[in-house]
């Protein structure tokens, strides 16, 4: 019965050094998943700061832009593109030639 007793507790000094063990590598491991999280924000500032300037939809929205802020329109022609890519670009230019 003796033997029993410390196996039992052996296992479960066991078990509770892993769940803090696993609690302090959560504890740590939080402030990198919290960088993790803003690393979308940062490419997203990227792809606004990206160049485009040789794209044809942002030379597209950079004439319609330019044509609207000319005859006082705000963003008359609503275009969709079937690439995210291309409608990033198009709104890029649109907001350059328009002077926002």
């Amino acid at each position: 019965m003796r033997m029993n007793l410390e196996h039992r507790i052996r296992v479960l000094a066991v078990a509770a050094g892993i769940g803090i063990s696993g609690f302090m590598v959560q504890a740590v491991g939080a402030p990198l998943f919290q960088d993790h999280d803003q690393k979308p924000d940062q490419r997203q500032d990227q792809n606004q700061d990206k160049d485009y300037s040789r794209n044809k939809t942002y030379q597209q929205g950079m004439r319609e832009g330019q044509d609207d802020h000319a005859h006082s329109r705000d963003h008359s022609k609503k275009r969709h593109f079937k690439k995210d890519e291309d409608q990033k670009a198009y709104e890029a230019g649109y907001q350059k030639g328009h002077g926002n």
